[in-house]
């Protein structure tokens, strides 16, 4: 196994060049035989913990092993992560939802019936903290709510939940983000996700209309707005950070328009996606 040792790297773990000039030979010799062995361990035990990703047939073999879709809207289902798809959930349960307000805001939404609201909630914070602008940092505050209905095209379900209240603008952001998550920029820092070789599988290969939605946005000129939802979404997971959606308070007010009626209610398009998620139990 051959490994390349930076000299630089040796003198520096040794405590600089100063402490090595006062050792003598054997202490030296001793000093790199040891930096060397940790070295090894590390490469090794690298190695031994390289993940051996599924493969796309594979992953489609276990679609009639399962009691759901891996589609399904995340409110209707309990909670499971596709990146362990063949876990034992045969014992999970789905939670009791608090009933919502009579005139529903995004906020309540917020509170009651969006799920993954913390990576939300630390999207947008990341946004806000990288200083981009207000409907950017909107448009990661809502770029997973679609999931809550279904995670399938959740950019599309997205968008077209939120359109009629929001910005063209965010809208495209949350709409084409999608399809972004799937095509690196090395000249904005964005890589391809590793974790999606486990979720998708090591040689997956976005569906047509992935493809064709990504050269869209690729040559819009709101295409930085997507791809800043993509930037501020994959690193925006940490147990330990509890943001709380009254940050965003200001930026909802201004760029948000709350119906009076509330969410549901209002006799738009798409009040009824809203409903669903106000009254998921319902079985008609």
């Amino acid at each position: 196994m051959n490994m390349k040792v930076d000299r630089n790297e040796v003198i520096a773990s040794l405590g600089g060049e100063a402490a090595v000039k006062n050792m003598d030979h054997e202490a030296r010799a001793d000093a790199l035989e040891e930096f060397l062995a940790a070295r090894l361990e590390t490469v090794v035990a690298e190695r031994k913990g390289k993940k051996d990703y599924p493969t796309v047939a594979e992953l489609d073999s276990m679609i009639d092993q399962r009691g759901y879709r891996r589609g399904v809207g995340r409110l209707f289902l309990h909670e499971h992560s596709n990146k362990n798809p063949g876990a034992d959930e045969s014992k999970l349960r789905v939670p009791r939802l608090k009933p919502m307000p009579e005139k529903p805001t995004l906020v309540d939404f917020f509170n009651y019936r969006f799920t993954s609201v913390q990576h939300l909630l630390q999207s947008a914070g990341l946004a806000k903290r990288r200083g981009t602008s207000e409907e950017v940092i909107l448009a990661c505050l809502l770029h997973d709510a679609g999931q809550a209905l279904m995670k399938t095209d959740h950019g599309w379900w997205g968008a077209q939940l939120i359109e009629p209240y929001v910005s063209e603008r965010v809208a495209f952001a949350v709409k084409y983000h999608q399809a972004l998550r799937f095509y690196p920029d090395p000249s904005a820092g964005y890589e391809y996700p590793e974790s999606y070789y486990q979720t998708f599988g090591i040689d997956y290969e976005p569906l047509p209309h992935i493809k064709a939605a990504y050269e869209y946005a690729r040559n819009h000129k709101w295409y930085m707005d997507a791809r800043l939802v993509t930037m501020n979404d994959l690193y925006s997971f940490d147990p330990n950070v509890r943001v709380s959606i009254d940050e965003f308070g200001d930026i909802i007010g201004r760029h948000f328009r709350q119906p009076k009626e509330g969410l549901g209610y209002d006799n738009t398009p798409v009040s009824h996606m809203w409903r669903t998620m106000i009254n998921p139990d319902q079985p008609l």
